[in-house]
């Protein structure tokens, strides 16, 4: 996978004091390993206690197990931990302030479904870059449901990248069995970005979010909106830029609308798709131009390609006239016709036999009369036959 880190300044290091003693924050953390700085300094706009374990080497987890109680970020990430184990920050302290978990680009594979503890004040965690498995497959079990349940309080799940590259189909049921066993009821923010999702065989991998509010799925493989969003009554904000999506159902689109129509705010990010401005594009552009669901940069949206050819690169709310591809209009074409002529030739014959049968019926008298003694002949000789064959039976015995 090809993707960037982002590093998140924290300003300056400085000290602050823990209760009454001159030992202080920093000086704490500092004696835990020399590899990890600390300081105080803004995050998320505001001055926090902070652990920097980045880019340190650390090829396990045990250097947690010390995080000062008085901790309230903690960024662990540029390691190389393939497995995180049981209580990954130990067994002693309770971390009431801890409020941000980055561990990123970490390499990770498996979260046990016990690694995290004493977590349950956490606002955000971070997971982004790693090669995560959640599922059951090839002998090993790395599904376990109840990975975040020690999340209470968790507002921002990040798995930008997270999962692990060729992931099943199946991601969005392993998802569900995690958002529905983790019991993240207070999530507001999830990110999803650059998994390599085509789709969701489940339409409700989403919906045991109830407080959803903004969903990223940018730099993804989806082709359409084939997941529920009904169910997420709060939701504001829907990323699904630069997929593979040429185009929506009305079906779809009437679905966003509904947001709007029970006065609900709702914005959405289709921008870097690849749209097809054929005749198919006609719902989409029709509901640009009179949607009151926020389209980001909408002006901005363009015809990947198009019929004609000249709609190629133009604006999608510009668009002057479309066209159906001329395939599809012959095949289209030659069905009607196909069926015409079947339906044609259907009618003459029951019109045929019916004339026929008109026929026959008027003319029966003289049928008969012509007929009569031809059917006498043949009887005759059947009987015949049937004698003969008796006798030469009758002998035999």
């Amino acid at each position: 996978k090809v993707f960037s880190v982002m590093k998140v300044d924290i300003g300056p290091a400085a000290s602050c004091t823990v209760g009454s003693g001159d030992v202080t924050f920093c000086d704490e953390a500092m004696s835990i390993n020399a590899k990890c700085t600390c300081g105080v300094g803004p995050y998320m706009e505001a001055d926090s206690q902070y652990i920097d374990c980045t880019d340190s080497g650390f090829t396990d987890t045990s250097v947690l197990q010390h995080v000062p109680n008085e901790t309230e970020v903690l960024i662990f990430t540029g390691n190389s931990i393939p497995e995180l184990p049981w209580n990954v920050l130990g067994n002693f302290n309770a971390y009431e302030k801890l409020r941000v978990i980055d561990m990123s680009n970490n390499k990770i594979r498996e979260i046990r479904g016990k690694s995290y503890h004493r977590v349950s004040n956490v606002r955000r965690l971070i997971l982004n870059h790693n090669d995560l498995s959640i599922s059951s497959r090839n002998g090993t079990n790395h599904h376990h449901p109840r990975v975040f349940s020690n999340f209470v309080d968790l507002m921002e799940l990040h798995l930008t990248n997270a999962f692990a590259d060729n992931t099943p189909e199946d991601l969005a049921t392993d998802l569900h069995d995690i958002f529905v066993n983790s019991n993240l009821t207070q999530l507001t923010k999830l990110h999803l970005e650059q998994n390599e999702i085509t789709g969701f065989r489940d339409r409700q991998v989403f919906c045991d979010l109830p407080k959803l509010m903004d969903l990223h799925l940018g730099d993804n493989m989806l082709k359409g909106l084939n997941f529920d969003i009904n169910c997420l009554k709060h939701l504001r904000f829907l990323d699904l830029e630069r997929n593979q999506i040429s185009g929506f159902s009305a079906e779809d689109l009437d679905t966003l609308d509904s947001f709007p129509a029970q006065n609900k705010s709702l914005m959405i990010d289709l921008r870097g798709n690849h749209f097809l401005c054929d005749c198919k594009i006609a719902d989409l552009y029709g509901w640009l131009q009179k949607t009151q669901v926020q389209v980001r940069e909408k002006e901005m949206l363009r015809c990947h390609r198009g019929i004609p050819e000249s709609n190629g690169g133009e604006p999608i709310i510009e668009l002057r006239q479309i066209q159906c591809a001329p395939r599809m209009e012959a095949s289209i074409n030659s069905g009607v016709q196909h069926r015409a002529t079947t339906i044609v030739l259907g009618t003459l014959t029951v019109i045929l036999f019916a004339l026929l049968a008109m026929v026959v019926y008027m003319n029966r008298l003289l049928i008969k009369y012509h007929f009569a003694p031809i059917l006498d002949t043949v009887s005759r000789k059947v009987q015949y036959t049937n004698i003969s064959k008796q006798e030469d039976q009758e002998m035999d015995v």
